[in-house]
Order: C-alpha cells, then sequence, then structure tokens
C-alpha cells in the first residue's frame, strides 16, 4: 500500500481517539474481571482471556465503524482490509504470558492507521490502572495518560549520561548483549510486552528499546503512536519508518529511542550483529 497523506479531519481524530480509549480500557477491565475469578488453569486463562478480549473489540468496531477494516491478532486475517484506506490494528491481549502468570506486565492495543500510517493509538496498561494515548497524525500530534497521576516523558527530554535499555525478560539474543555494550547500557529493564515495554519508555523507567524478530503490527503500531506523539524516534534497525496494512502483517523490527540517541542507536545496531541474517 502506499501511504496516504490526506489530512484527516480534527473531529474525526477526537471521535476515533475517544473510541480508541473507550476500547481498550474497557477490553482491559474485563480482562482484569477475568483473571479475578480464580477459576481458571493456567493456559485456559490466557486463552479465555485472548477470546474475550479480541470478542469484546470485534463487537465494538463493528457497532462503531462497520466500515472500516480491522487487522486483530486473534481473529482470521481477510484481505478485504487491503481495500481499506481506514483499518484499525489491534492487539487484544498483548503478553498473554504474563497475563495468565498473574504479572503485570501485559496490554491491551488498540490503534487507527489510515492510508498505511498509523494516526492514533492507546495502549491500556490494566494491572496499573492507566492507558496511554497518542495522537501522531501530522499536525494533531499530542499524547496523555489516563488513571493513576505520573507524567510523561517526551522524546527530547535530556537522557542520562548511562541510558537505559529496555528488553525482553525471557530472551536476550547475543546481539542484544553487543548492542548494549555499545551503548554503555547503564541498566537493562526486563519487561515481557511490546506495549509495556514501550510505555516504560514514556514513563521515565528506560531510554531505548530494540527488537529484532517475531512482531506483528498489532503488537506494534499502537505502542508506535504513542511513541511519536511525544517525539520519540520509531524506526525499524535501519532506521526505515514503519507502514501498516500490509498484505503480510509481519513487522519484525521496531526501534524507539530519544531523537538525541538514534544515530548512536543505528550504529550500535549495526555493529552489534542485529543487521546479519
Amino acid at each position: 500500500m502506499t501511504p496516504s497523506t490526506t489530512p484527516i479531519p480534527a473531529t474525526d481524530i477526537e471521535r476515533d481517539l475517544e473510541f480508541a480509549i473507550l476500547a481498550a480500557r474497557e477490553a482491559g477491565r474485563r480482562l482484569v474481571g477475568l483473571r479475578e475469578e480464580e477459576r481458571w488453569e493456567d493456559r485456559t486463562l490466557g486463552d479465555v482471556g485472548d477470546q474475550a478480549a479480541d470478542g469484546y473489540l470485534q463487537g465494538m468496531l463493528a457497532g462503531r465503524y462497520p466500515d472500516d477494516g480491522v487487522l486483530s491478532e486473534e481473529t482470521a486475517d481477510s484481505p478485504a482490509r487491503l481495500e481499506k484506506d481506514r483499518v484499525w490494528i489491534v492487539d487484544p491481549l498483548d503478553g498473554t504470558k504474563e497475563y495468565r502468570t498473574l504479572r503485570q506486565d501485559w496490554a491491551v492495543h488498540v490503534a487507527l492507521t489510515v492510508g498505511g500510517r498509523c494516526v492514533l493509538g492507546a495502549v491500556a496498561l490494566p494491572a496499573d490502572d492507566q492507558v496511554l494515548w497518542g495522537v501522531c497524525a501530522p499536525g494533531h500530534e499530542r499524547a496523555g495518560i489516563e488513571g493513576r497521576d505520573h507524567s510523561l516523558v517526551r522524546g527530547d527530554s535530556p537522557s542520562p549520561d548511562e541510558p537505559r535499555l529496555v528488553c525482553s525478560r525471557s530472551h536476550t539474543p547475543d546481539w542484544m548483549e553487543a548492542f548494549a555494550r555499545s551503548m554503555d547500557a547503564g541498566e537493562f529493564l526486563r519487561r515481557g510486552s511490546v506495549g509495556y515495554k514501550v510505555s516504560r519508555l514514556v514513563l521515565g523507567e528506560a531510554d531505548y528499546y530494540a527488537h529484532k524478530r517475531g512482531l506483528k503490527e498489532w503488537d506494534t503500531c499502537a505502542p508506535e503512536c504513542v511513541a511519536r506523539a511525544l517525539g520519540w524516534s520509531v524506526t525499524k534497525l535501519r532506521g526505515e519508518e514503519h507502514v501498516y496494512n500490509a498484505q503480510d502483517p509481519r513487522n519484525h523490527e521496531l526501534v524507539i529511542c530519544r531523537p538525541a540517541l538514534r544515530e548512536r542507536v543505528l550504529e550500535a545496531l549495526a555493529g552489534s550483529g542485529a543487521l546479519d541474517g
């Protein structure tokens, strides 16, 4: 898909943003409620949560936006979305393992793309009672947080001398160790769920994040919206930008960092072996 440059009316953005925040928040509340029932087996809880949240989001989208396309992790993909200019990309439960093992580092993602570009998104952190949201459409950029009081960190805020890396809590490939050494990483913050890891950046607990394989559009779209809205750099490993609503939803590479660190991060990735293979 060729990315669209058609301006989006401000009234549409306000309507769509309100919906994204509501949908992510309420899906998250339903997931918390399921987990509190304490009657599910470990893996059963994950399966039930995935399907319950997806059913809720699919119902909301069908009722409110019947003419828009939808791409969800938990619903069979349809080529019909490729013909749509407006496509919602959702991850009903980002971090199923964390959810079913009663951790807090999981999320719900609801994002809108127009013409292949992310426009706005909400990342609910239900275990923390927070919803991060961002609008990254040109001329409309802004972000906020609902829930517990917390200030958001802009990408142009001063970075510490030893920038902190947020990474997977369960998988640290060899290139990641080399990358961190090149960056003089002051700290490894290990968390699950892409949305939760990105939240650690904009909530001031980390300064950069890189991931190479295994991601899909539903993992990255809503977190990208929030990060971009706050002025963070979001690219692939070589610095290219993401395009969404592709026929193949695999979106393996994700790098988010403060703009002042961008060239240093990309150089460190190139020297770490992350670009090999």
